[in-house]
């Protein structure tokens, strides 16, 4: 038996997550999800992927996720499209604006103005950028391959075209983090694939590439750690690797690093909110694994340990695959 040591506050970030991992609930496996992350990025065998659900850009997470792909502090995204878009709308100019969450919503359909619970956006701004993706199909057609492949170079067309703007997906470009988008068709990105599909441009985005090509950079590392904020499609992609591996006769033993940050709850039944535990009954995480599951907002979890992460001065034990 080990005593709890009550927490102080403390100027330091690093130090005050280190302090907070000693005490308990949810503070403390905010704490411990900062040793877990840690030990990915000083293991020079683990790829780390990130899941990232949610809306975690109008939220305001943008400049943390950059940071933590300059630090390598992740080498693979795998994301939903809204996060992708949203992420494309801020590199172009069309920002997310302060709201409200108690709005009258009939009168903002009224004035064009789309509500992300307190976050308010243009809905003509959003459509413009439809448009603009749409136009950028046409200058890539006839386009065939994976949504990684497609936003690999959407990432590489927004640095060339705008090198003033700022996202995620340019930074991603710039430093070889592959995203993937599973369902991108649920998105405004398919929205405006599918405005560039019905004027006759060939472009066919292969999601059962997406299965194939991260499956493949899972059975290709020798360790991999996952970092999930939230659930959903995000995490049960990279969660299916390891069973997809299996099928092929490489038993990989599961993710050997787990943290996820969560406000879903296990007892519904749904992925988001499954906890590692049950995971383990697939074979998709290592039963002796390092693992730990916050149940937080990760738009209050992400700035912290993101936080702490760089306060340490962890780096990475090597470049990115």
């Amino acid at each position: 038996m080990k005593p709890t040591q009550p927490v102080k506050p403390n100027r330091d970030v690093t130090a005050l997550l280190l302090s907070m991992s000693r005490t308990g609930f949810q503070g403390r496996k905010l704490g411990e999800s900062l040793g877990v992350w840690t030990r990915m990025v000083e293991d020079p065998d683990c790829t780390i992927f990130m899941g990232l659900s949610g809306a975690m850009i109008p939220a305001g997470m943008q400049n943390i996720l950059i940071e933590l792909v300059k630090h390598r502090y992740i080498d693979v995204i795998v994301s939903t499209g809204a996060n992708i878009f949203h992420d494309t709308c801020e590199h172009l100019g069309v920002r997310h604006y302060l709201g409200h969450h108690h709005a009258d919503d009939a009168a903002l359909f009224e004035e064009g103005i789309d509500r992300i619970y307190d976050v308010f956006a243009y809905e003509e701004e959003f459509r413009g950028i439809d448009a603009e993706i749409s136009r950028f199909a046409d200058e890539i057609a006839p386009f065939r391959g994976s949504s990684r492949e497609f936003i690999q170079v959407l990432g590489e067309w927004l640095r060339e075209h705008r090198p003033e703007g700022r996202s995620l997906i340019a930074t991603c470009a710039e430093y070889g983090v592959p995203i993937f988008i599973p369902a991108l068709g649920d998105s405004s990105i398919g929205i405006g694939l599918v405005m560039a599909r019905r004027r006759g441009v060939e472009v066919d985005i292969d999601q059962l590439a997406d299965t194939d090509e991260i499956t493949r950079m899972v059975e290709e590392s020798k360790k991999t750690g996952v970092i999930y904020v939230g659930g959903g499609v995000p995490k049960n992609f990279i969660q299916q690797t390891q069973v997809i591996a299996s099928i092929h006769e490489q038993n990989l033993g599961g993710h050997a690093y787990a943290v996820q940050y969560t406000t879903d709850a296990p007892h519904w039944g749904g992925l988001s909110g499954c906890t590692f535990e049950e995971a383990i009954s697939w074979g998709k995480e290592a039963p002796e694994s390092p693992r730990v599951q916050c149940f937080c907002d990760a738009t209050i979890a992400l700035p912290i340990v993101a936080s702490g992460l760089i306060g340490s001065g962890v780096r990475r034990a090597r470049r990115s695959p």
